[in-house]
């Protein structure tokens, strides 16, 4: 699962893929069918890449990759406008070391409403692309 370039925007529904920046910031593209294309200002606006997102566990973070792994190798996933129970008791399955006080039914629905949106991407199938730690420490 390659999700480097896809990113979650404070106050703005649904996901993105970054395409670049400009002198007024990041220019994003809708995912949906629309294809929207927004610049967004660092200065103002927070974003998130999938990537880097994690989710409050037990005794450590889980992260978002993860969890969208097992979703993916689960099959059945509910849709996320099925009632909490339904919802809950999935992420009980698919991340069974979540903090259940600290993770709230609205984390469960934008992480499934995330996952119907991105699995249908070429990417969802890609494999990540690994860092080269030597590249890395260059600066390359």
């Amino acid at each position: 699962m390659n999700l480097k370039a896809l990113v979650a925007v404070t106050g703005k529904p649904g996901l993105f893929k970054l395409i670049g920046q400009n002198k007024g910031g990041f220019v994003l593209e809708s995912l949906d069918d629309q294809k929207i294309k927004s610049v967004v200002n660092p200065a103002t606006t927070k974003l998130a890449t999938l990537e880097d997102i994690t989710v409050f566990g037990s005794e450590d973070e889980l992260k978002l990759t993860d969890i969208l792994e097992r979703m993916k190798t689960h099959g059945e996933v509910p849709h996320a406008k099925s009632d909490g129970k339904t919802l809950r008791q999935f992420f009980r399955e698919v991340a069974p070391a979540h903090d259940e006080e600290r993770v709230y039914a609205s984390d469960i629905k934008k992480i499934i409403n995330w996952y119907h949106i991105i699995k249908e991407l070429p990417l969802f199938n890609e494999e990540a692309q690994p860092v080269d730690d030597d590249a890395a420490a260059d600066g390359i």
